[in-house]
């Protein structure tokens, strides 16, 4: 499961990168030059870091189940899988590539970027209280955790779906700076390793 930390890194990594591309650019050139959108693009990969963190971390977490590395827990033993993948698993016991496909198969079109829908993908590898778990090792409320993520999935969702446009002044984006980024940055960041800690 450790891969999918390391991985989550390298792709926070690049939106990282890519945010500082931004604050280079402004620094060299005029006010004429918006590099906003440099900004929000980078908003968006951290948010997808997160997403592909708990789908990797999650499929893992399942194949460790399945070879009896972690106990099983309730959402686990009522995954569902198709009979094609029974059959391969009946017809190999030593193999595990029938789980890693049905996991990707059920989880591919699903985003686990909503502190619900993490928490549920989590309940299949582990029963701990999720939020209650990443909030004591940041320091802060479980409810306060949520509400700050929502915040960022909110603002992720209005600039890859909506623009990014501000319907109450229209014709104008909503503002974003490199501040606003990197605390977000941070955020996922910090909560992304608690989430580790706590599972793990």
């Amino acid at each position: 499961m450790k891969a999918a930390l390391d991985q989550f890194e390298t792709n926070l990594a690049r939106a990282r990168t890519l945010s500082g591309v931004a604050a280079s650019i402004g620094a060299l050139t005029t006010p004429a030059i918006d590099v906003s959108d440099i900004h929000r693009a980078a908003l968006v990969l951290a948010v997808s870091a997160l997403d592909y963190f708990v789908h990797e971390f999650v499929r893992l977490g399942m194949l460790e189940v399945h070879r009896g590395k972690r106990a099983a827990t309730d959402a686990n033993l009522s995954f569902k899988v198709p009979i094609v993948a029974v059959r391969s698993g009946f017809a190999d016991l030593t193999q595990d590539d029938w789980l890693d496909e049905a996991v990707r198969e059920a989880h591919s079109w699903l985003s686990f970027q909503h502190p619900d829908k993490i928490a549920d993908a989590i309940r299949l590898v582990s029963t701990v209280k999720l939020w209650q778990e990443v909030a004591n090792e940041i320091g802060s409320e479980a409810s306060a955790v949520k509400a700050r993520l929502i915040v960022i999935v909110d603002r992720r969702n209005k600039i890859a779906h909506e623009a990014d446009m501000d319907p109450t002044n229209p014709g104008n984006q909503w503002p974003i700076s490199a501040a606003l980024v990197e605390d977000a940055f941070d955020f996922i960041e910090s909560m992304v390793k608690a989430i580790y800690k706590s599972v793990i």
